[in-house]
């Protein structure tokens, strides 16, 4: 595709800071859940509970430690990893204290970017050419597609809720409008207004989605609620103060203090196998992943800066992330997608968005303005998002031929394997559908190759 601005392109200071916060929008959401969640799991209230503007401030720091590696040659952010959920509440389940199940957070995300390191010593070693032979367009394509396309259910149900309680149809007509407000501003909008699309859309759903509210609670009628501005009343809660604006978030290693005591043998090891083996699960997503942003800049980042520097990027990074959120890393298909959206690659972009990552999460008010936009009206955004990974995806095997059965199977155990959602669960560890469906279609396209290899020889 043809780029605004390419990778080493700098825009103007202040157009930059905007394209960053709508970066910074995109995979805000993700980045905030990741904490609640675990929260949730792991029946972790009050004091006890993971910050969500910790996991910001990890992102923003992860992402930093990842360009640093990278040379600043590719454009993407790391975010809060959903694949470890799972890995996160074992370290709690398994814990003898908050402080050790906080401890086991730190460890696990070393466990889990110390098997980075390994891979990207060997491919240092051995070079990446095994992972193009591995992984062709064939399967990876499809892969790429199925990172969007797992995700079309969350966007769907996002679009359909109405956090104040209101009426599904009423979320569903904020969503759309938020839709349709990006989609017109990228397609048919001047040169700066493409670029920003996502804030211009947000925005538009945000304000509907207020008046739809107020209007909903003058008149008493339910159904029109939408927004929840919960955040904003609990912000000032104990009155208006500096506390009220900044304010540090709780970081991981503060709650890990007194932690050692409490660690054994037996709980470090249910640790390593809780996220070892997710690791490897998310090193195949790391692959599909620059893949597909490789595709959309026209330019191989397995080759330059190379697999084994976005690996320590993406181990080391994530690494540093836990020890201050406790979440570990991962490159995010939203801010590849919003790459593709708006043309712009620029790296500066990216280390301004981790700048400002690690800014916000010390302003209490964007952390509740960010938690006061509404599902549906994030679903609309989301609808963008996830079908631009999809249709990259699909753009890779554009060029394959599918008259050939045996790219047709390799082709259709992906997408019917990750579409159909197969997942597969040992114990703690959970290797999710788009893994299974990568690790299926390797399996077909190796086995065709060497049948047809013997067949033909």
């Amino acid at each position: 595709m043809k780029l605004t601005y390419g990778i080493n392109d700098k825009p103007a200071m202040g157009k930059t800071i905007v394209y960053a916060l709508q970066q910074l929008l995109a995979i805000m959401t993700a980045t905030l859940v990741v904490p609640i969640i675990i929260n949730g799991n792991a029946g972790l209230t009050g004091s006890d509970s993971m910050s969500s503007a910790a996991a910001l401030f990890g992102a923003g720091i992860g992402t930093l430690v990842y360009l640093l590696f990278t040379r600043f040659k590719s454009p993407v952010f790391l975010g809060s990893s959903f694949a470890f959920i799972g890995s996160m509440t074992a370290a709690f389940a398994g814990a003898a204290s908050t402080a050790v199940g906080y401890l086991g957070l730190i460890l696990g995300a070393f466990f889990a970017g110390l098997v980075y390191v390994v891979i990207s010593i060997i491919v240092k070693l051995v070079g990446s050419g095994w992972v193009n032979k591995l992984m062709p367009a064939v399967v990876i394509g499809p892969t790429v597609a199925i990172i969007g396309l797992s995700l079309a259910g969350n966007a769907v149900g996002d679009l359909q809720k109405a956090p104040a309680g209101g009426s599904p149809l009423i979320a569903v007509l904020c969503g759309l409008v938020t839709l349709f407000v990006t989609i017109i501003c990228s397609t048919i909008g001047s040169k700066n207004i493409k670029l920003i699309p996502f804030i211009i859309g947000i925005l538009a759903g945000y304000v509907v989605s207020a008046l739809f509210t107020i209007i909903g609670s003058a008149t008493g009628n339910n159904n029109l609620l939408v927004s929840d501005f919960s955040s904003f009343t609990n912000l000032v809660s104990d009155g208006v103060k500096l506390s009220t604006f900044i304010s540090a978030p709780t970081f991981t290693f503060t709650k890990a203090f007194g932690g050692f005591d409490g660690l054994s043998a037996a709980y470090v090891g249910t640790v390593a196998v809780a996220y070892v083996p997710v690791a490897f699960v998310v090193f195949a997503e790391h692959i599909a992943d620059h893949k597909n942003i490789s595709s959309i800049i026209e330019k191989d980042l397995l080759e330059e800066p190379g697999l084994n520097r976005t690996l320590l990027g993406d181990g080391v990074g994530s690494m540093a992330g836990a020890l201050f959120g406790g979440c570990p890393n991962t490159t995010y298909g939203e801010s590849i997608a919003c790459v593709a959206i708006t043309g712009n690659a620029s790296v500066v972009t990216i280390f301004c968005t981790s700048i400002l990552a690690i800014v916000i999460s010390f302003l209490s008010p964007f952390v509740a303005f960010v938690n006061s936009i509404p599902s549906c009206v994030m679903g609309g955004v989301c609808v963008a998002l996830y079908g631009f990974i999809a249709v990259s995806g699909l753009k890779m095997i554009q060029k394959v031929d599918l008259e050939d059965n045996k790219n047709l199977f390799v082709v259709s155990t992906i997408l019917i394997c990750g579409i159909g959602g197969l997942v597969l669960k040992f114990g703690e560890i959970t290797i999710t559908s788009v893994a299974c469906a990568l690790i299926l279609g390797i399996l077909v396209n190796a086995v065709l190759n060497a049948l047809e290899k013997k067949h033909n020889k």
